[in-house]
């Protein structure tokens, strides 16, 4: 090489170098950060990084603080405090809650509510989230196992987000290797974790998976490029989904979601297209196309009752609550009626009665948020899911946050209330 050409170079590298460092102070004088929420774990697929803070603003804004144990929320000593009872949410990203600041979230106004209720015996009330975006209930069944005793907590409080986790649970409607599943033969579950061995997995833990992390972490204009390629593959995946619906509606595939929400959001389906997701409020025939969804139902009910086995035998009272989807409370009844036509039903509450039938059948308290809220909605014609120019779809926003927390304190009040009296 000339000298010639190395010194043009070197003043090219020079400029470069120069012009990043200056786009790297302004962004951090701007305050940007976009850090990486997530990393791979061995056990659950991918888990909340300990100690990693910055914005999440893909749905409402908010600055996100993960503790040092990797838990979305304040710090909580692992040795329970005297006179104090813990209560741990299980749940996916509606536990997790990125949307919203955390002292807004449904388990920060749960814990306040919780303060004085008479079935605790005067104790303080503390309540712990342990929800990861993406989770379903075999990932839910290892935080459990895996972190959740740690606090020795007194109840234990699973999230059900119907639509989501019947598809989580289920390979075929998931769409991806990257996470444990469970599966049943001979009606026993039987835990299947070849993910482990899968490519994906094995390259999410490699040296140079773990540098591209740092860099992400590290430098702000790195964030800052990531995420104009989500933005960019964001608005080609919206554009898709005009065309679609400008089409004849058909039934697509589930969208693989093998990485959490940060990387890639399972976006909600327009409320006239009827989308395979919405399968979940019609019971499952013996026909060979509802197979699938049979198995997948089967399966979900089998690990809840699992999980409220475990923590009944721990010690501890179990609650399922199963959340809201944005279509069952949407505050027009004329969109939920035609959507109801659209796709076959005369309601969209089968799977909160069939969850509250699994938890009669295997003794355990199941509530049912959803019929509340569409309520409430109906009452005051606000959206409970949504942000911005987005209202209708998409995870719950301050309002509905603030009612499940509400709602959610006096049941487990009531329920603490009745087991006292025994």
């Amino acid at each position: 090489m000339s000298p010639r050409l190395s010194v043009k170079l070197l003043v090219i590298t020079g400029g470069v170098l120069a012009g990043l460092l200056i786009f790297e102070l302004a962004l951090r004088a701007a305050g940007y950060t976009y850090p990486v929420f997530y990393a791979p774990d061995a056990a659950r697929g991918w888990s909340l990084r300990p100690g990693v803070e910055g914005w999440y603003r893909k749905e409402g804004a908010a600055y996100v603080r993960v503790n040092s144990e990797g838990l979305r929320d304040r710090e909580h000593a692992k040795g329970k405090p005297p006179d104090t009872l813990r209560v741990a949410v299980l749940g996916d990203s509606y536990a997790e809650s990125l949307q919203v600041e955390q002292e807004k979230a449904f388990w920060s106004v749960m814990e306040a509510r919780l303060q004085g209720c008479g079935g605790f015996g005067g104790k303080k009330v503390e309540v712990i989230n342990f929800g990861v975006s993406g989770y379903g209930t075999a990932q839910e069944l290892f935080t459990l196992r895996e972190k959740v005793w740690d606090y020795s907590p007194d109840f234990v409080l699973l999230a059900v987000t119907t639509n989501n986790d019947l598809i989580d649970n289920s390979r075929a409607l998931k769409g991806t290797d990257e996470i444990p599943y469970f599966v049943l033969r001979d009606g026993q579950l039987v835990l299947d974790d070849s993910f482990r061995d899968r490519p994906a997995f094995r390259w999410r833990q490699s040296a140079v998976s773990r540098a591209g992390r740092w860099l992400r972490e590290h430098l702000r204009f790195v964030q800052a490029v990531h995420q104009s390629h989500g933005a960019l593959k964001s608005a080609l995946d919206a554009y898709r989904d005009r065309r679609a619906a400008a089409s004849p509606a058909k039934d697509a595939p589930a969208t693989a979601r093998g990485q959490p929400q940060q990387q890639q959001e399972a976006r909600p389906a327009p409320l006239d297209e009827p989308g395979v997701a919405n399968a979940v409020y019609r019971e499952p025939s013996d026909a060979a196309a509802d197979a699938v969804w049979k198995e997948s139902w089967q399966v979900t009910e089998a690990l809840i009752a699992l999980l409220g086995d475990e923590v009944e035998g721990h010690g501890a009272k179990f609650l399922a609550v199963t959340l809201s989807n944005p279509i069952q409370v949407h505050p027009d009844q004329s969109a939920r009626a035609a959507f109801m036509r659209r796709i076959g039903v005369e309601d969209l509450f089968y799977p909160d009665r069939r969850f509250k039938a699994l938890g009669r059948r295997e003794g355990f308290e199941v509530f049912n948020l959803a019929p509340a809220f569409q309520l409430y909605a109906d009452q005051h014609k606000v959206f409970l899911h949504g942000f911005g120019g987005d209202l209708g779809n998409g995870h719950w926003n301050e309002t509905a946050h603030a009612l499940a927390g509400e709602l959610i304190a006096a049941e487990l009040c009531r329920v603490a209330g009745e087991g006292s009296e025994q």
